[in-house]
């Protein structure tokens, strides 16, 4: 049996980390009250020469070079991101020249923040069938593009950054890779979190609008039951559960989620008081860190699980 192992992981954030404090001399707000809310204390926001696609390359060396390879083994590249580079071409090829790979397929997917759950059962599903031998699976963001910094409920929770994986397919016996992935899809709930341009309708980037509390319900009930899909059918139970690495938009319904599954808080880990929200480059932002601190080791059972607008959400088990 043909898996998609993970072989290395990497992550990039712009040099500017931004406080509570510094934003609240910018918009009405607090530290108490972005801290109590939302549990975040930092961000980082990108700089004029900061780009989705060069967060995204920075990301993507480091994850190669953790995998022992050269960007020219590379034949695969899935990008997901809500803030593309351009309208067109996909981010994931100016990626692709900034890496030097002369041809290998890619593209971008858009699912906003759970866009990595998508990249990965797309990558996972091509080297499974054989087309590809590694692929680059990379979110990436700059969420303070499409930001209304004069509202303070949206402002306060988002920032900038990348996130990346190698995977290798692999026919080893050891039982590593991913096991199982589950996505859904419900575009009835559009408005309530939402950018209000595009291309088509008003010819503009337009501003990120979201219903927080609305959005705060469904997804503890969505992350809680496609956490529970995924791991039905790997065939595991939460007790099998090493480590969840969630999408990092709220502290609070990080806890509230991993109530409804029964899981032990110090099993999930959480980054999102030193990122904020950073949409599709927070699930793999996050698992770098818990990789590069040595939490994730080897024979690990990983649950990957993000929520985003759409509503769009998903969940990845991965044996480490």
């Amino acid at each position: 049996m043909i898996r998609a192992v993970v072989t290395g992981t990497g992550s990039a954030l712009p040099a500017n980390r931004v406080s509570n404090a510094e934003l609240a001399e910018r918009v009405e707000t607090s530290d108490d009250w972005i801290v109590e809310r939302t549990g975040i204390r930092f961000r980082h926001i990108a700089a004029e020469h900061e780009t989705t696609s060069t967060l995204a390359t920075d990301a993507a060396r480091e994850a190669i070079a953790a995998a022992g390879l050269e960007p020219a083994q590379i034949d695969l590249i899935v990008l997901a991101t809500a803030t593309p580079d351009q309208t067109f071409p996909a981010t994931a090829t100016k990626v692709q020249a900034a890496l030097g790979i002369d041809d290998c397929v890619a593209f971008d997917v858009a699912a906003v923040c759970s866009g990595f759950l998508y990249a990965v059962q797309v990558a996972d599903s091509m080297l499974r069938a054989g087309v590809h031998r590694r692929a680059l699976v990379i979110g990436a963001e700059t969420f303070s593009r499409i930001l209304d910094w004069e509202d303070r409920t949206t402002c306060v929770l988002f920032g900038d950054g990348a996130g990346a994986i190698v995977l290798e397919a692999s026919e080893a016996a050891d039982g590593r890779g991913i096991l199982s992935t589950r996505l859904h899809a419900d575009g009835r709930h559009n408005q309530l979190l939402y950018v209000d341009g595009g291309p088509s309708t008003t010819g503009t980037v337009g501003k990120l609008r979201m219903k927080g509390k609305e959005v705060f319900r469904h997804a503890v009930v969505n992350l809680a039951a496609v956490m529970g899909e995924s791991l039905d059918l790997a065939g595991l139970t939460p007790a099998d559960v090493d480590w969840v690495v969630p999408h990092q938009a709220n502290a609070r319904i990080l806890d509230a989620t991993a109530r409804k599954l029964n899981l032990a808080p110090e099993k999930v880990v959480v980054t999102v008081d030193r990122h904020a929200n950073t949409s599709a480059a927070s699930v793999p932002l996050a698992l770098d860190v818990a990789v590069k601190d040595g939490r994730i080791k080897r024979g690990d059972i990983v649950v990957l699980e993000a929520m985003g607008g759409g509503f769009t959400w998903g969940a990845a088990v991965v044996r480490w």
